[in-house]
């Protein structure tokens, strides 16, 4: 490998939303990008989709050397693997289809070559079973769209080397990421299992009628998901405690927190669950369009993340 990281060449397997993300940020820090799709279309897709990127990467702040000049698109897998010093593989989340696409990239890559899956659910353990030299699979799950938001969560599988979990970890911190190490394989990882605890009960409060799909939303990004958007949940509990911190709140609202818990809701995505909360939404967008929901997003986002990291302070 070379780069002060280790990696100066990326392969993207698999260039949809979140691969074709992945590849604009990897060219955003300067590194070379091998990319491979087999869907029709698919190069020229992507090309246009790091062109949509761009212009909010260059706000961000390009890396020396970056350029949209280092993709390279290939028709083979084999081929553009073949020289990665790290893949990012971005397929569809099956895991036969998983397996058999990394005993592939396994077979054709470079020995110290790791092998990274985006999969938002799938334990890398299964993936890894097809693979002669397992020790280099892990995985590298982004919090779409990774060329905005900076957490990737890594997990290694039964067989994933703690060396491979260590070079991925540094790997994604070089480049800006914020990787987190998830010590053991549980389904949907955390934060999409954060993030279910919390639709469950909003999808519960709309089935019972205590709420509007547009007054949940507005309970969560008027009130704590301000919050939450500049810390986590313990370090959030431990600022209403005052003094006495995260001790304090615990020791007077343990109990109460308890008997929240008991009552939270477990609802069925049931047809009409569905169709309820899909008409609430349509009401609460109105004449709103999502490509202008998306843009004032990521403004803000990107304003955010350069916030936090100007404090010097937030994690």
């Amino acid at each position: 490998m070379s780069g002060a990281h280790g990696v100066q060449r990326v392969a993207v397997v698999g260039t949809g939303v979140i691969g074709a993300s992945w590849t604009a940020y990897f060219l955003a820090q300067g590194l070379d990008v091998n990319a491979t799709d087999p869907s029709p279309g698919a190069e020229e897709r992507l090309r246009q989709a790091v062109a949509q990127h761009w212009p909010t990467l260059e706000r961000f702040g390009l890396a020396a050397g970056a350029s949209v000049d280092r993709l390279r698109f290939h028709d083979s897998l084999e081929d553009a693997v073949s020289v990665a010093d790290f893949v990012q593989e971005n397929g569809p989340e099956r895991m036969d289809f998983k397996i058999e696409l990394f005993r592939r990239m396994d077979a054709a890559a470079p020995p110290d070559a790791i092998l990274a899956s985006s999969s938002s659910g799938l334990a890398i353990s299964g993936v890894q079973s097809g693979c002669a030299h397992p020790q280099r699979v892990v995985l590298g799950h982004p919090f779409n769209p990774p060329h905005l938001i900076p957490l990737v969560e890594v997990i290694g599988g039964e067989r994933t080397s703690a060396d491979t979990i260590e070079r991925t970890l540094a790997f994604y911190a070089a480049i800006g990421k914020r990787p987190i190490h998830v010590k053991r394989e549980v389904k949907g990882h955390i934060a999409n299992r954060l993030q279910a605890a919390l639709w469950r009960e909003a999808f519960h409060l709309v089935e019972q009628g205590v709420a509007s799909v547009a007054d949940i939303d507005t309970a969560i990004a008027h009130g704590p998901g301000l919050r939450w958007a500049v810390m986590g949940p313990f370090m959030n509990l431990h600022l209403s405690g005052g003094a006495g911190g995260i001790a304090h709140v615990l020791a007077h609202l343990g109990g109460p927190i308890e008997d929240w818990w008991k009552d939270l809701g477990a609802p069925s995505m049931t047809p009409a669950l569905q169709a309820q909360v899909s008409e609430g939404v349509a009401q609460e967008l109105g004449a709103r369009r999502t490509a202008e929901l998306e843009a004032a997003r990521d403004t803000l986002l990107l304003n955010l993340i350069r916030a936090k990291a100007d404090t010097g302070t937030l994690d």
